[in-house]
């Protein structure tokens, strides 16, 4: 299928993703998943689980699977365009996406995430959504992909309970390190779009949240101190139309991104603000970064992680957490010390 996996398509903790024809002439993505760490067999029975019983025009589409041995692969059909986070941290002009495009492929990652929630028989709840996730076939429809993270829940099921925090540094809701703001549920996956959804209309990582000067460095403490001060973002060369696009989805992002689950929109209602004007969306309260931002951390307790210093280099980030540690690759999210 992969004439001995000589065009490799990427990387990352999980193994590696290879080009692939089927005897058909259909262009395949083989995810063969690396031997080296006790999680991956776990990991590959998630993404069986989950994505195989997931049809939808906005989720990447699971072929079938092949086991031989210590071998596991997974066969995804294979999007032309690559993943997102190329288009909208890139510097070159050649990889630049229309705002138009930029905002189709948001409302179809939401979509797709809407759909993971309560489209299925089981919710689906991700916990991984990021740019690097999220990719592009020939026509730039977007396509939610990489369930090695998932978890399969009943629909009546508000709360889900982990044993340790999951996804990526910059993307992880708040209430998977501080326990006491909130159960983990699809809200989860919500927090995760809005940050993914404000580097979309910003076009640049959010910041690195940790650093001096944090709030001055990150964007949606910026941009939120913007506009509730009636000042917009200068953005060159972009139509009024475009303007408000852009302002629509940051807004749509500053609801999603609070802190408490309890006082962000469901996906669904995401949806809606997407589609509907931006003069008729309301600004939700300013995001903080932790509990204590607003002072509460007495009513809260002690929150159960402590973070690191955190340098430029996502590459090195690092975060304890109580009973585990967990260190921080740029493309593979938490991966067990």
């Amino acid at each position: 299928m992969t004439k001995g996996f000589k065009d490799k398509l990427g990387e990352g903790g999980f193994g590696s993703v290879y080009k692939g024809k089927l005897r058909s002439g259909h262009f395949v993505a083989v995810k063969m998943l690396g031997k080296s760490k006790g999680t991956n067999w776990q990991d590959f029975i998630n993404e069986v689980a989950t994505i195989g019983r997931i049809h939808h025009v906005n989720v990447v589409q699971l072929i079938g699977f092949c086991v031989e041995g210590s071998k596991r692969g997974l066969i995804f059909d294979f999007m032309p365009n690559g993943s997102l986070d190329k288009y909208i941290f890139s510097k070159q002009e050649i990889n630049l996406l229309s705002c138009k495009q930029i905002f189709e492929i948001s409302l179809g990652v939401a979509r797709g995430i809407e759909y993971l929630h309560r489209g299925c028989d089981m919710q689906i709840l991700h916990f991984d959504i990021k740019p690097h996730n999220i990719l592009l076939d020939e026509n730039f429809v977007s396509k939610v992909s990489d369930f090695g993270l998932a978890r399969l829940c009943p629909l009546d099921n508000s709360i889900v309970s982990l044993t340790a925090a999951r996804g990526t540094i910059g993307y992880i809701a708040p209430e998977l390190f501080y326990k006491n703001i909130g159960g983990v549920s699809y809200k989860a996956d919500v927090y995760s779009f809005g940050m993914l959804l404000m580097e979309m209309a910003n076009r640049r990582k959010n910041g690195n949240v940790g650093t001096e000067n944090s709030c001055s460095n990150y964007f949606p403490l910026w941009i939120y101190d913007q506009f509730s001060t009636g000042k917009d973002i200068d953005i060159q060369d972009a139509t009024e139309d475009e303007k408000k696009t852009i302002k629509k989805m940051i807004i749509v992002a500053l609801w999603c991104i609070q802190l408490k689950p309890c006082d962000r929109p469901s996906m669904n209602k995401v949806i809606e603000m997407l589609e509907d004007e931006v003069e008729n969306l309301q600004m939700p309260q300013k995001p903080c970064l932790f509990p204590q931002d607003r002072n509460v951390r007495s009513s809260l307790g002690t929150p159960d992680t402590t973070w690191s210093s955190v340098p430029s280099d996502e590459s090195s980030m690092e975060i304890s957490l109580i009973q585990n540690s967990y260190e921080y690759r740029s493309d593979d999210g938490l991966q067990p010390n």
